[in-house]
Protein backbone atom coordinates (compact mmCIF):
# COMPACT_ATOMS: atom_id res chain seq x y z
CA UNK A 1 0.00 0.00 0.00
CA UNK A 2 1.43 3.56 -0.64
CA UNK A 3 1.73 6.12 1.78
CA UNK A 4 3.29 9.16 2.14
CA UNK A 5 2.51 11.46 5.36
CA UNK A 6 1.54 14.85 5.48
CA UNK A 7 4.33 16.18 7.79
CA UNK A 8 7.57 14.16 6.26
CA UNK A 9 9.73 13.03 9.33
CA UNK A 10 13.13 12.16 6.98
CA UNK A 11 13.86 15.39 4.56
CA UNK A 12 16.32 12.75 2.44
CA UNK A 13 13.13 10.41 1.60
CA UNK A 14 11.32 13.56 0.64
CA UNK A 15 13.99 15.06 -1.58
CA UNK A 16 14.59 11.21 -2.91
CA UNK A 17 11.44 10.90 -4.19
CA UNK A 18 10.53 14.28 -5.53
CA UNK A 19 13.99 13.58 -7.54
CA UNK A 20 12.51 10.39 -8.68
CA UNK A 21 9.78 12.22 -9.29
CA UNK A 22 11.48 15.12 -11.36
CA UNK A 23 13.17 12.25 -13.31
CA UNK A 24 9.91 10.19 -14.56
CA UNK A 25 8.52 13.82 -15.75
CA UNK A 26 11.16 13.98 -17.98
CA UNK A 27 11.66 10.36 -19.58
CA UNK A 28 10.13 10.81 -22.86
CA UNK A 29 9.49 8.14 -25.08
CA UNK A 30 8.18 9.34 -28.58
CA UNK A 31 7.47 6.12 -30.38
CA UNK A 32 3.79 4.81 -30.56
CA UNK A 33 5.42 1.30 -29.10
CA UNK A 34 5.68 2.93 -25.68
CA UNK A 35 5.47 6.11 -23.87
CA UNK A 36 6.64 7.71 -20.64
CA UNK A 37 4.67 7.24 -18.05
CA UNK A 38 4.01 10.38 -15.62
CA UNK A 39 3.09 12.49 -18.49
CA UNK A 40 -0.05 14.76 -18.51
CA UNK A 41 -2.37 13.55 -20.20
CA UNK A 42 -1.84 10.33 -19.16
CA UNK A 43 -2.16 8.36 -22.75
CA UNK A 44 -3.50 5.25 -24.05
CA UNK A 45 -2.09 4.19 -27.90
CA UNK A 46 -3.43 1.79 -29.72
CA UNK A 47 -3.89 0.37 -33.17
CA UNK A 48 -6.64 -1.82 -35.18
CA UNK A 49 -5.98 -3.07 -38.76
CA UNK A 50 -8.12 0.16 -39.90
CA UNK A 51 -6.69 2.89 -37.42
CA UNK A 52 -4.72 4.20 -34.87
CA UNK A 53 -6.58 4.48 -31.36
CA UNK A 54 -5.63 7.75 -29.31
CA UNK A 55 -7.47 8.41 -25.83
CA UNK A 56 -5.64 11.40 -23.38
CA UNK A 57 -7.26 11.46 -19.93
CA UNK A 58 -7.52 15.56 -19.24
CA UNK A 59 -10.33 15.66 -17.15
CA UNK A 60 -11.68 19.45 -15.79
CA UNK A 61 -9.89 21.33 -19.48
CA UNK A 62 -12.22 22.70 -21.46
CA UNK A 63 -12.04 21.20 -25.07
CA UNK A 64 -11.72 24.44 -27.39
CA UNK A 65 -8.14 25.23 -25.37
CA UNK A 66 -6.69 21.36 -26.13
CA UNK A 67 -4.23 22.35 -29.53
CA UNK A 68 -3.98 19.02 -31.52
CA UNK A 69 -2.00 19.15 -34.71
CA UNK A 70 -0.90 15.88 -36.88
CA UNK A 71 2.44 16.71 -39.36
CA UNK A 72 5.07 14.77 -40.91
CA UNK A 73 3.59 11.74 -39.01
CA UNK A 74 4.04 13.89 -35.56
CA UNK A 75 1.26 13.76 -33.33
CA UNK A 76 1.09 16.48 -31.26
CA UNK A 77 -1.31 17.49 -27.82
CA UNK A 78 -1.14 20.77 -26.44
CA UNK A 79 -2.90 22.99 -24.06
CA UNK A 80 -3.27 24.74 -20.42
CA UNK A 81 -4.95 23.46 -17.16
CA UNK A 82 -5.62 26.15 -15.02
CA UNK A 83 -4.93 25.99 -11.23
CA UNK A 84 -7.45 24.75 -8.75
CA UNK A 85 -9.20 27.66 -6.81
CA UNK A 86 -7.94 27.60 -3.29
CA UNK A 87 -8.95 29.58 -0.21
CA UNK A 88 -6.06 31.77 1.03
CA UNK A 89 -6.58 30.98 4.01
CA UNK A 90 -6.24 26.77 3.47
CA UNK A 91 -2.72 25.85 4.26
CA UNK A 92 -1.79 23.21 1.61
CA UNK A 93 -0.01 20.13 2.59
CA UNK A 94 0.07 17.90 -1.27
CA UNK A 95 -1.32 19.03 -4.19
CA UNK A 96 -0.83 16.31 -6.94
CA UNK A 97 -3.22 17.33 -9.50
CA UNK A 98 -1.46 18.81 -12.42
CA UNK A 99 -1.44 22.92 -13.31
CA UNK A 100 -0.09 24.22 -16.05
CA UNK A 101 1.02 24.09 -19.38
CA UNK A 102 1.17 20.50 -21.06
CA UNK A 103 2.71 18.69 -24.49
CA UNK A 104 2.57 15.09 -25.10
CA UNK A 105 3.86 13.76 -29.06
CA UNK A 106 3.85 10.70 -29.76
CA UNK A 107 5.18 9.41 -33.24
CA UNK A 108 2.62 7.61 -35.80
CA UNK A 109 3.36 4.81 -38.31
CA UNK A 110 3.86 6.00 -41.53
CA UNK A 111 0.45 3.76 -43.24
CA UNK A 112 -1.61 6.24 -41.45
CA UNK A 113 -4.06 8.80 -43.54
CA UNK A 114 -3.63 12.44 -42.49
CA UNK A 115 -6.47 13.28 -44.33
CA UNK A 116 -8.95 10.94 -41.82
CA UNK A 117 -8.51 12.38 -38.69
CA UNK A 118 -11.12 12.17 -35.89
CA UNK A 119 -11.16 13.94 -32.59
CA UNK A 120 -13.78 13.83 -29.65
CA UNK A 121 -13.67 14.78 -25.95
CA UNK A 122 -16.54 13.83 -23.63
CA UNK A 123 -16.85 13.15 -19.92
CA UNK A 124 -12.60 14.44 -19.58
CA UNK A 125 -11.52 11.74 -22.34
CA UNK A 126 -10.36 13.22 -25.44
CA UNK A 127 -10.42 10.59 -28.24
CA UNK A 128 -8.65 10.63 -31.50
CA UNK A 129 -8.73 8.01 -34.14
CA UNK A 130 -6.47 8.19 -37.09
CA UNK A 131 -7.23 6.07 -39.98
CA UNK A 132 -4.65 4.15 -41.85
CA UNK A 133 -4.35 4.31 -45.99
CA UNK A 134 -6.41 1.96 -47.77
CA UNK A 135 -3.29 0.82 -49.72
CA UNK A 136 -1.94 -0.51 -46.17
CA UNK A 137 -5.14 -2.23 -45.06
CA UNK A 138 -5.30 -6.15 -45.35
CA UNK A 139 -6.93 -7.20 -47.72
CA UNK A 140 -8.07 -11.25 -48.81
CA UNK A 141 -6.21 -12.12 -52.24
CA UNK A 142 -7.97 -14.70 -54.32
CA UNK A 143 -6.18 -17.89 -55.61
CA UNK A 144 -6.99 -18.86 -58.96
Amino acid sequence: MFHRSLFPRDLFAELDRLQREMQQANEYSPSIRGSGRGGFPALNVGGTPRSIEIYAFAPGIDPASIDVQLEKGVLTIAGERPPAPRDEKTAVHIDERFAGRFRRVVTLPDDIDPNAVAAKYRDGVLHISIQRRAAAQPRRIAIQ
